[in-house]
């Protein structure tokens, strides 16, 4: 099994820019300006913000992995989890949401509380592709993707152990594999089939039948 790194427990302050709150670094929306936020996780179901518009959408050169270990949510330092990234590779559907001007620095600062402060990502604006009345079109898009040079980033695992990793954990939001089983049904409900969540879920529902018979994995 692949074991994780040693952790800190501080999140990584190198090259912040000035505009941007203590930890965080990456790409920025102009304040005061509309534009729009690519989902590939939980902002999908749950966004949690004011938008006006939201569309269907395809990042290519991004797929969603759970590549970032979990020390706290869904694991511990003795037996971390995995949670969501956005890692290189592939293509990812997702959804974008368009946010107004009025509403632009209020969800900005939403957004670094949720996905960036105290977390392995880093913000990037990237075009994604969308249908809009019948014709494709390339939006550029804010989102965020996982920072491989982190000390959480957990990289591509061999499926068998991510899913032994998965299928072990649990942290002060509950069991890893209910992390990733909500994540699958969760993208099965807004119409999205992602075969490698699908594959990785399998993988973790075998173990996971072991243990109920007995072979104490």
């Amino acid at each position: 099994m692949t074991t994780a790194p040693n952790r800190s427990g501080q999140p990584s302050q190198g090259g912040c820019r000035p505009a941007f709150p203590k930890g965080v670094q990456g790409q920025r929306p102009v304040p005061g300006m509309a534009y729009w936020v690519f989902g590939y996780g939980s902002l999908m179901w749950r966004p949690g913000f004011r938008f006006s518009l939201a569309h269907d959408a395809t990042l290519h050169g991004y797929s969603r992995s759970f590549c970032i270990y979990s020390y706290h949510h869904r694991g511990t330092p003795e037996c971390p989890g995995l949670v969501l990234g956005l890692d290189r590779g592939g293509s990812c559907l997702g959804r974008v949401f368009r946010v107004e001007a009025p509403d632009a620095d209020e969800v900005t600062a939403y957004l670094d509380e949720r996905e960036l402060i105290h977390y392995p990502y880093l913000s990037r604006f990237l075009d994604v592709e969308v249908v809009i009345d019948g014709h494709m079109q390339r939006l550029s898009a804010y989102t965020f993707v996982a920072d491989s040079e982190h000390p959480d980033y957990a990289g591509q695992l061999p499926p068998g152990d991510a899913a032994t990793m998965i299928m072990r954990a649990s942290g002060i939001n509950g069991l890893n594999r209910d992390y990733l089983m909500k994540t699958v049904r969760h993208l099965e409900e807004a119409g999205f089939v992602d075969d490698h969540l699908h594959f990785l879920l399998r993988e973790v529902e075998a173990r996971t039948g072991m243990i109920d018979r007995g072979s104490g994995i």
